[in-house]
């Protein structure tokens, strides 16, 4: 594996690991694409570091059971904003 690579896996899987960020959060921080990240992090980094790979794998399983939480605060936040801008006018 190309050793950018690697850097790049590693500095995503620290920096998941101290913010606890979501996989779209870190591909903007990191300028990639949300699917480089997923596969950076549920495939390269296994081989790369198994202790890291354990910890992002409790915090996307985490992501994945309150992700439609997030999704609804997502949609009421839109609706309270279209609501607020309607008001204004």
């Amino acid at each position: 594996m190309n050793e950018k690579i690697k850097k790049r896996v590693l500095a995503e899987a620290l920096y998941m690991i101290e913010t606890k960020k979501t996989l779209r959060e870190l591909a903007k921080v990191f300028n990639v694409s949300k699917s480089t990240v997923h596969k950076d992090l549920k495939e390269k980094l296994k081989t790369i570091d198994n202790d890291l790979y354990h910890q992002v794998t409790l915090i996307l399983t985490e992501h994945l059971k309150i992700r439609h939480i997030r999704g609804g605060l997502s949609t009421k936040k839109k609706y309270l904003k279209i609501a607020n801008n309607s008001v204004k006018k």
